[in-house]
């Protein structure tokens, strides 16, 4: 068995399709193919349910897959230590992300970890379900760490380091009757057209929280994936929303309004993993994070 098969294999599982993992290995999708066929002759089992459309694991599979990710740490964590002692890291570090993260400049940060370690291969990725999708892969070792908006208690298995925070304000179209106002509560908006993130969203998930620890229901009309078009869709009449103020920026077709009575406290955090040692890359990104704070 050898470590090449391994990792093959997991990216397979993960993808759930050769021609992808084929891509996210940069290599040819026969070497896949051939490394994983190889890999269930040595174990004497079928590890993955071949179909045109989709690749399942098996049981066998399903047993292997967290015990290849195990193996597959342990030989980053002893490459990582040769290269610390020869003074550079090398390897790929796999962040999540969010789809709008202007609490904390992600580019910049990115940046500067390139310069410092030009040999770790940076691989950021989002996730459909946003930060809830970004933890579930945390936790399943597709990730290496992840930058999160996550209210409440956290899984046991993941740490969240706070790093910025912001209030979500009401912003309405500059021609709204709400438009006059300072202020307004959770109940005088309950009853109108919502824009706001998909479910799994942080900034979605602090909104629910808030309206229904109100005892309120509100109807979410339009689901957005980037909040940064959240006020551009308010300003063409598509409902209102509640966003961060970097989110509005400087567009002046709309007007903000603060909600009293909520807790609408919108939170970034970087997720680390409980159950297992975060490599020297990660470490290192997580020590340069500090740096970058508002």
């Amino acid at each position: 068995m050898e470590l090449r098969q391994l990792e093959y294999f997991v990216a397979v599982a993960e993808e759930q399709n050769f021609t992808r993992a084929a891509a996210r290995l940069h290599v040819v999708q026969s070497a896949v193919s051939a490394a994983v066929k190889t890999l269930e002759r040595e174990l004497g089992a079928s590890l993955l349910d071949r179909n045109s459309k989709r690749v399942r694991l098996t049981d066998a599979g399903a047993a292997l897959l967290p015990r290849a990710r195990i193996a597959l740490d342990a030989a980053r964590d002893a490459r990582d230590a040769v290269a610390e002692v020869h003074g550079g890291l090398r390897g790929t570090l796999r962040i999540g992300t969010m789809t709008s993260i202007r609490l904390l400049h992600l580019p910049a940060l990115l940046g500067e970890f390139h310069r410092r370690h030009p040999g770790v291969l940076l691989h950021t990725s989002v996730a459909p379900h946003g930060s809830q999708g970004l933890i579930d892969a945390l936790g399943e070792r597709r990730l290496d760490l992840a930058f999160v908006s996550l209210p409440g208690t956290p899984p046991a298995e993941i740490h969240l380091t706070e790093l910025a925070s912001s209030v979500l304000d009401l912003v309405v179209p500059d021609d709204h009757p709400l438009a006059t106002r300072e202020t307004v509560t959770l109940a005088d908006i309950a009853g109108l057209d919502f824009i706001d993130s998909p479910v799994g969203y942080g900034n979605r998930a602090v909104t629910d929280r808030a309206f229904a620890g109100a005892g309120l229901s509100r109807r979410v009309t339009i689901e957005i994936p980037d909040i940064a078009t959240g006020a551009e869709h308010v300003r063409h009449g598509l409902g209102i929303a509640l966003l961060p103020g970097f989110a509005v920026a400087d567009d002046h077709a709309v007007r903000l309004l603060s909600v009293t009575g909520a807790d609408l406290t919108w939170t970034a955090s970087l997720a680390t993993p409980v159950d297992r040692p975060v490599g020297a890359a990660a470490r290192a990104l997580i020590s340069l994070t500090a740096e970058f704070l508002p």
